[in-house]
C-alpha cells in the first residue's frame, strides 16, 4: 500500500454513509499504515472517531491521546467526552474537567458547553446554574453572530447542543416560544449533520429534541417530516412516505410497555434501532431523509 492509496481509501469512507465490515477493516488498515508514516493527528482523530462511533472506546482512547500528544485541541474535547462519560470504564470527571478546560481555552465551542454542563451537575466543581446559563448564552452569541456574517458553518457547528441547552433554560423560565424556536432550529441543522454522520450521538439528541419539542407543541397530524417520527413511533401508528415515487409503510406496534417497529419485511426493537439501520436498497433512511416526502398517517 503507497501513502496515496491509502489517502483515497480514507476520503471514500469518509463519503460511505453505510460501510460494511469489511468496508471498516480496509479502512482502519490503511488508518494505521497512514499514521505510522504520516504521523498526522487529523488522521488520528478521525480513526479514533469512527472506533467511537462503533463504541470501542478503548481503541478511540487510544489515537485520541496520540493526538492529544502532538497537542492538537480536538483531542483534549474528545477527550473529555472519554472521561465524562466512563466510556472505557469508570468516569474521571477531574480528567474531563481539565481536558475541556484545555481545549475551551483554545477556543473549542463544544468543550465550552460541556464545562457548562458540569457547573450544571456539580460534577468535579461546585454546581453554579448562574454560570451554566451564562456560558451557554455566550456560546449562543458567538455562534449566531457567525450566522449573521454569512460566514460558512460547518455541519458538525454545536448549534444543535447549544440550541437546545438555551431551550431548555427558556423553557423553565417560561419563554415558550423562543424555546421552540431554537428546537426547530436545531432540528434542521441536526438533521443536515446526520445526513452525513449518523453517530449515535447525534440520533438521540434528536431524539430528546423531539421529545422535549412537542411536550411544549401539539403535534401536526397533517404536516410532518421523517425526524417527526421519533414522536409518532412511540404509540401504535401506520405512516406512509415516498422515495423515489415509490410507496413504503412504517408501522409501530405495542410490545409490552413500549413500540417494535416493522419496516421493509424489517423488526425493529424500538426507535432507537430503527433510525440508526434502517435502509431502503442499503441507503440508511438518515442519509436519505430529505429526500422522503409525502408523509402521511394511515
Amino acid at each position: 500500500m503507497t501513502i496515496k492509496e491509502a489517502e483515497n481509501i480514507r476520503d471514500e469512507f469518509a463519503e460511505n454513509t453505510n460501510p460494511s465490515e469489511s468496508d471498516v477493516f480496509i479502512f482502519t488498515e490503511a488508518m494505521d499504515y497512514l499514521i505510522s508514516e504520516k504521523n498526522r493527528p487529523s488522521d488520528m482523530m478521525f480513526l479514533g472517531g469512527v472506533y467511537y462511533d462503533m463504541q470501542h472506546f478503548d481503541l478511540a482512547l487510544k489515537y485520541y491521546e496520540m493526538a492529544a500528544a502532538l497537542e492538537y485541541t480536538p483531542a483534549y474535547e474528545c477527550l473529555g467526552y472519554i472521561w465524562y462519560y466512563g466510556r472505557t470504564g469508570d468516569r474521571d470527571y477531574k480528567k474531563a474537567f481539565e481536558c475541556f478546560s484545555k481545549a475551551a481555552g483554545r477556543g473549542d465551542m463544544v468543550a465550552q458547553y460541556k464545562l457548562a454542563d458540569m457547573y450544571k451537575n456539580g460534577y468535579y466543581v461546585a454546581k453554579d446554574l448562574k454560570k451554566y446559563e451564562e456560558i451557554i448564552e455566550k456560546a449562543y452569541r458567538e455562534l449566531e453572530a457567525y450566522r449573521e456574517r454569512e460566514i460558512r458553518i460547518s455541519v458538525e457547528a454545536p448549534i444543535p447542543e447549544i440550541n437546545t441547552r438555551l431551550a431548555r433554560i427558556k423553557k423553565d423560565r417560561g419563554e415558550i416560544d423562543e424555546a421552540i424556536e431554537l428546537y426547530l432550529d436545531a432540528k434542521r441543522f441536526l438533521g443536515a449533520r446526520i445526513k452525513y454522520n449518523s453517530f449515535f450521538g447525534n440520533l438521540n439528541i434528536m431524539m430528546w429534541l423531539i421529545d422535549d419539542l412537542y411536550s411544549m407543541m401539539e403535534f401536526d397530524n397533517e404536516n410532518f417530516d421523517f425526524y417527526d417520527l421519533y414522536y409518532l413511533l412511540t404509540k401504535p401508528n401506520k405512516i406512509k412516505f415516498l422515495y423515489n415515487d415509490n410507496e413504503y409503510m412504517v408501522e409501530s406496534e405495542l410490545d409490552g410497555n413500549e413500540c417494535v417497529i416493522k419496516f421493509n419485511n424489517r423488526w425493529y426493537h424500538d426507535r432507537k434501532e430503527f433510525f440508526s439501520k434502517a435502509t431502503i436498497e442499503d441507503e440508511k433512511l438518515t442519509s436519505i431523509y430529505d429526500e422522503l416526502y409525502g408523509f402521511k398517517l394511515v
